[in-house]
């Protein structure tokens, strides 16, 4: 299954009309029209993958708690919708295998692992139990340990290796990685793409070509909520670009 150009992700579901990483974010991100979905996960204290994007659940809750240190029994306990209307109120935090039954034929979801390589086994397990085509799954993460280990144990997965820019204090308009030292990265991990920060400073057609040329042609974006730099990208041959807003994203795009 080859994937449209480009996919246009729910980044953490249509997070500017729901809270971010529930399932009423992801089923309004498919209600939408999204090609694709990106969720955020970690793993409980007794091992459970839960969707979440920060290691405490202070932002979303009102509550101070890490997720690694608590039950999912615990974990259910606590609000993570009422924070961003009442009308979302008592939302739960998603397992992975719910978050994944959400995925309709033919549309894609981008897993970030936001642990470190203990979160694999448990997601082996998930990933192997879903009704999805492998085609559909994309493994995302900054963390070098646990990329290297999905290609060991899942190889069978897309894997993105993720990068934010940094600039240079001695060499104005220049930024970290450069194109060259993220490919030898993603390809000393086995990548089969990057995601890259939505720096449009960093990630100009200069730095795409050169990323190219190193052998990187797969990239997606995040995240974008401007159609004018989400045209950018998309003519640029994004695979897919995550937003916090992808029904007006879809509105004002121009598929080249």
């Amino acid at each position: 299954m080859t994937p449209p150009q480009s996919l246009i992700t729910g980044h953490r579901g249509a997070s500017s009309v729901a809270p971010e990483n529930t399932l009423s974010a992801f089923r309004t991100a498919w209600e939408i029209g999204c090609d694709a979905v990106e969720g955020d996960f970690r793993l409980t204290r007794d091992g459970i993958i839960v969707c979440i994007h920060d290691a405490n659940t202070q932002r979303t809750t009102g509550i101070d708690k890490e997720i690694s240190e608590v039950s999912f029994s615990s974990l259910q306990k606590l609000d993570f919708g009422a924070w961003k209307d009442a009308r979302f109120a008592g939302e739960a935090c998603p397992t992975i295998d719910e978050v994944l039954a959400t995925v309709p034929p033919h549309r894609h979801i981008f897993i970030e692992l936001k642990t470190g390589p203990e979160i694999i086994q448990p997601l082996k397990t998930s990933l192997h139990k879903s009704s999805l085509l492998k085609e559909q799954i994309i493994l995302i993460t900054f963390n070098k340990e646990t990329a290297n280990q999905c290609k060991r144990f899942l190889p069978e997965y897309r894997l993105h290796w993720l990068t934010e820019f940094q600039r240079l204090e001695n060499k104005p308009n220049s930024w970290f990685p450069s194109a060259k030292e993220l490919a030898t990265t993603a390809h000393g991990i086995g990548a089969d793409g990057v995601g890259l920060q939505a720096n449009r400073h960093a990630v100009t057609k200069q730095f795409l070509r050169q990323l190219r040329a190193a052998g990187i042609s797969e990239f997606h974006v995040w995240t974008v909520d401007d159609p004018e730099d989400a045209n950018f990208f998309i003519h640029e041959g994004a695979f897919a670009v995550a937003t916090n807003t992808p029904g007006r994203l879809r509105d004002h795009i121009q598929v080249p």
